[in-house]
């Protein structure tokens, strides 16, 4: 007879949890009608966190994927007019993605779709049940680490 193995059984819910939050927000985006798909909405979403426009490789650092997927994934947000290249002001071999105004409506957007793809997510939880859904996935996505060496 063989013993249950519940971690087995977390994480087969935590994959599975993970391709219905992927089915959600894809299904809100689409919505939207936006032209983005899940992997361009990240990237827009992710420059928007720079103070100035970075270099391909600091997105693809950033994203944890090779610079040929950044180059595709910035090919399909400039043809629709969300991102620009821009040539680097002190070195003009190095080229900078910028978020271009329709990028900037589109992150609006955006935030709009993942708001209400969390709401519907979420909504089978109590309040009580939410905070403490909270506490908990702070816990993971931290690691366990104190507050002071958190990385975002």
């Amino acid at each position: 007879m063989t013993t249950p193995d519940p971690d087995g059984l977390l994480a087969e819910q935590l994959l599975r949890l993970t391709r219905r939050v992927h089915r959600i927000q894809k299904r809100h985006l689409e919505q939207r009608g936006l032209g983005i798909t899940p992997a361009q909405s990240r990237l827009l979403r992710t420059l928007a966190h720079y103070s100035s426009p970075p270099r391909m490789a600091d997105i693809a650092q950033r994203l944890e994927v090779v610079p040929r997927a950044v180059t595709t994934l910035v090919d399909g947000l400039e043809a629709s007019g969300k991102v620009r290249r821009a040539p680097d002001p002190t070195n003009r071999r190095v080229i900078r993605i910028e978020v271009t105004d329709e990028g900037r409506k589109a992150l609006h957007e955006l935030r709009g779709a993942r708001r209400s793809a969390a709401e519907e997510i979420l909504a089978p939880l109590t309040d009580e049940q939410r905070e403490v859904l909270g506490g908990l996935l702070d816990t993971l996505v931290d690691g366990g680490m104190p507050d002071g060496e958190r990385h975002c």
